[in-house]
């Protein structure tokens, strides 16, 4: 009985120190993961400076900001430097009032703003409008919705060209193309083959952006459909302040999915192989 005895006593101790060595060994196991996890993974990313190139027609350039201060960029740089990862938005802008796409094809390639291109890391466009007024005004008395085909072929080849550009000075800039509205819907909503012809445009720029890396389309158009809010300047075409602080809103928007922390984790891993 007694080796009987001695013998469970024995088993059952063997039993425990078997299982206490597998727990010893599994938390080692864990303490070793979660050692190499938390080696892994990223320091805190500092707050950074973001550099922002704005391109573009009247939209850009703030045409209908009663303030001067640039249409949409303040709103959004106040709205940018409210996230607790950016430090400071510097925006260079580059808008011109009447621009169409052939003549920004030319403008980007301008020294100063290739200078500005390769030290940025966001470009931002509004253009296009001036394409399509341009083919209101030719065919004023007789405008069909054909006739802005052969214009939006030619915006198509437009934008691709000063994506090429931009893409090709600095190939890890992110881009944003702010979409068009169409400004006669308050006063002609039931002209619809217009706003067929700005969805039409709409698109193509979508399927553009949608060759390149790294870019957004951020789309407006329905913020002016709305018929509840004055959001037009006096001239009844471009955006008044309200109208801009709305864009600029849909911009964040856009940027807040996934644009600006790419931007901030990219500056911060360049900064971070600098210190090495």
């Amino acid at each position: 009985m007694k080796k009987r005895l001695i013998f469970l006593f024995l088993a059952i101790l063997s039993i425990f120190s078997c299982i206490g060595i597998y727990f010893i060994a599994t938390n080692v196991d864990k303490a070793e993961k979660t050692n190499q996890f938390i080696k892994a993974a990223p320091a805190v990313v500092q707050p950074q400076n973001v550099k922002i190139v704005a391109l573009g027609d009247s939209l850009t350039e703030g045409v209908g900001d009663i303030t001067e201060k640039g249409g949409y960029l303040p709103y959004l740089q106040s709205l940018l430097e409210e996230k607790r990862n950016i430090k400071e938005v510097d925006f260079e802008n580059f808008g011109i009032k009447g621009y169409r796409s052939d003549q920004l094809v030319k403008k980007v390639e301008n020294k100063d703003v290739l200078a500005a291109i390769k030290g940025a890391d966001m470009v931002i466009m509004t253009i296009g409008g001036n394409d399509m007024m341009k083919v209101v005004r030719e065919n004023i008395t007789s405008l069909k919705k054909g006739d802005f085909t052969a214009q939006r072929d030619l915006f198509k080849e437009n934008l691709s060209a000063i994506l090429e550009v931009i893409k090709s000075e600095n190939p890890d800039i992110h881009i944003v193309l702010v979409g068009l509205y169409n400004p006669f819907h308050k006063w002609f909503p039931d002209i619809e083959e217009m706003n067929e012809v700005v969805s039409d445009w709409n698109v193509t720029s979508q399927e553009i952006l949608a060759q390149y890396p790294d870019t957004y389309y951020v789309e407006i158009m329905s913020l002016f459909e709305n018929d509840e809010e004055e959001l037009l300047y006096t001239d009844y075409f471009h955006p008044n302040n309200r109208g801009y602080e709305l864009i600029a809103g849909k911009v964040y928007e856009e940027l807040e999915k996934d644009a600006i922390e790419e931007v901030i984790e990219q500056k911060w891993l360049v900064q971070q192989q600098g210190e090495l």
